[in-house]
Parts: structure tokens; C-alpha cells; sequence
């Protein structure tokens, strides 16, 4: 094995918030367990969060990002990638804008364009954009997504309630399961506070599948 996807193995066995690793025994493991459970399922199961959700997918990869921080720029290839040959990966999108309130702008106007089915090229175009983000690179990045910008305004007025409730539920769990920044990857029942390379992504994403087998 590799020195870096050695390494991603060691950080995968030191996090453990999710995955029902401890390193003494509880007094009620059960109820412990059966509690992970349902924060794991809360997590991987929004039905106002966008995801990619292949037919048949046997795991599944909750991000915590936002469209500013540069260690979530660097992570989305790697990201890319893994969706584009493993199609039996599902990725949830949590936009967490902790960056201030360009940060916010981007992130309701991505989770907006869900409901033209545009949000995975609006969030690929806004994960390229160089610099800073404002009012005038979300729309250019619109514009190279192909989002209907009318619609896009209409859709931030008429879904707000759910928009506004998907992030205020994001925020809670970031903090339940004790990230304090982005990116923020949950993979399977393995909880990783950082960026991951492409090769020890797919190093963790092997082994959560391995621990689901077994």
C-alpha cells in the first residue's frame, strides 16, 4: 500500500464519531450505536439537499463545503473524478457557507438550481471560479452552467423555507458531529475534518465498503 493511502487508513482509524469505534467500552453501546444510526441516516437523507444518486449505489459520501474555501476547491476534482468510475458511489451536497455572505449568496443559489436539475454543473462551475466569490462570478457561473437566471431568482423566493431549513439543518450537524470549518467528508460511517487526495479518497472509500461487508 502506499504512504498516503497508508496515511488515509491511520486518520480513518483515529476519527471515529461515526463509525462505533471506541477506546473503551460504553456502558450503553446498543443505544450508542443505534444512535449513530439515526444521526448517520439524518445526515445522508435531506430530501431538500441536492445529491448524485446512481441507480443501485452501495455507498454513500456526505460533503460539507463551501464555494470559497480553497481546500474545497482543491478536493472537488478528486470528487469528480471518483463519481465519474465508480458509479456505485451517491454523493450529498451540505453547503455549509462559513465564509460570510458571498459565501451564503453562492450556496442558496446552487441549492436554487436543484429544481432546473442544474445544481451538479452550477456547483462544478462555482468550485472553479478563481478568487473570491461575488454577486457577479455566481452569475457568470450560472451562465456557464446553463441556469435559467429568471428561473433561478424565482426558485430562491418560492423554495426559501426549504433552502433556509436545509442550511440551518446543515449547520447543526456540522457542529453535532464537531467540524469547525470545511471541507467536511462523512464517508459511509467514517468522518473525516479535511480535504482528501483522489487516491486516499478512494483508499477510504474501499474500506467503508469492506466494513459494511463485514
Amino acid at each position: 500500500m502506499k504512504k498516503r493511502a497508508r496515511g488515509a487508513l491511520i486518520a480513518l482509524a483515529g476519527v471515529v464519531a461515526l463509525s462505533g469505534a471506541s477506546a473503551a467500552p460504553e456502558p450503553n453501546a446498543a443505544a450508542t450505536e443505534e444512535a449513530r444510526a439515526r444521526l448517520r441516516e439524518a445526515l445522508q437523507n435531506d430530501p431538500d439537499l441536492p445529491s448524485v444518486a446512481p441507480a443501485g449505489y452501495d455507498l454513500t459520501i456526505v460533503v460539507f463545503s463551501d464555494y470559497q474555501c480553497p481546500y474545497c476547491r482543491k478536493l472537488h476534482p478528486a470528487l469528480t473524478g471518483l463519481l465519474r468510475d465508480d458509479k456505485k458511489v451517491r454523493i450529498v451536497y451540505r453547503d455549509w457557507p462559513v465564509f460570510g455572505p458571498a459565501s451564503e449568496e453562492a450556496a442558496r443559489a446552487a441549492m436554487a438550481s436543484r429544481y432546473q436539475g442544474k445544481y451538479a454543473a452550477f456547483n462544478d462551475a462555482l468550485m472553479k471560479t478563481s478568487g473570491r466569490i461575488t454577486s457577479e462570478s455566481i452569475r457568470v457561473a450560472a451562465q456557464a452552467a446553463g441556469v435559467d437566471w429568471q428561473r433561478l431568482q424565482a426558485d430562491l423566493t418560492t423554495h426559501k423555507a426549504k433552502i433556509d431549513g436545509a442550511l440551518a439543518r446543515t449547520d447543526q450537524f456540522a457542529r453535532i458531529i464537531g467540524l469547525t470549518g470545511t471541507p467536511g467528508l462523512v464517508i459511509g460511517p467514517y468522518l473525516f475534518p479535511g480535504a482528501l487526495s483522489e487516491e486516499n479518497l478512494r483508499t477510504v472509500v474501499k474500506a467503508a465498503r469492506q466494513r459494511s461487508a463485514s
